[in-house]
């Protein structure tokens, strides 16, 4: 599980980079993103936290994280109905993303004592500054909803990526 979870968090940080400098193509494709993000990341929490019998912060948020992509999955409407709320939806997803990732970085440096936990930590916090920012000014990036939409997804697979690729070092990731 260790190999497979630092394998995809690579290829989550690669495609979040690819979808970073092509924020438009990304938005055209954003609902489906949004599910491959959100449940590889919720199915990988959930699947270490089981595993692990630690029932923490970041199992809860894994549920949520699938619950949102199946929403989206499910009711494509939702997202063309609400492209606009969708950033807000994200903002807000971001700054849950940080707060456990805040969390998972102190896990880390409890159990390893190293000084790889620093990094998690300041991606955390820029994670949630990004997330509170984005509430008050959801056009930061770009001219159009279409590429804010497009970068916040591309930022969400990096992150997510670097979550992953740190998790193994956790107790729950165990």
């Amino acid at each position: 599980m260790t190999v497979l979870c630092i394998i995809w968090g690579i290829l989550m940080i690669l495609g979040g980079l690819s979808c970073m400098f092509t924020p438009l193509i990304t938005f055209i494709s954003a609902e489906y993103l949004v599910v491959i993000l959100v449940a590889v990341f919720g199915i990988f929490g959930l699947i270490r936290g089981i595993a692990a019998k630690r029932f923490e912060v970041t199992f809860f948020f894994s549920i949520v994280s699938i619950v949102f992509g199946l929403a989206v999955f499910f009711f494509p409407q939702f997202f063309v109905l609400t492209s606009g709320i969708l950033i807000y939806l994200l903002a807000f997803w971001f700054v849950l993303l940080g707060v456990t990732t805040v969390y998972n970085s102190i896990a880390v440096g409890k159990a390893s004592g190293s000084g790889m936990w620093i990094l998690q930590l300041i991606v955390g916090i820029l994670v949630i500054l990004f997330g509170c920012y984005a509430f008050v000014h959801p056009t930061l990036f770009a001219a159009s909803i279409a590429g804010t939409l497009g970068f916040l997804l591309g930022l969400s697979f990096v992150v997510t990526g670097f979550t992953m690729v740190f998790a193994p070092l956790t107790k729950s990731g165990k």
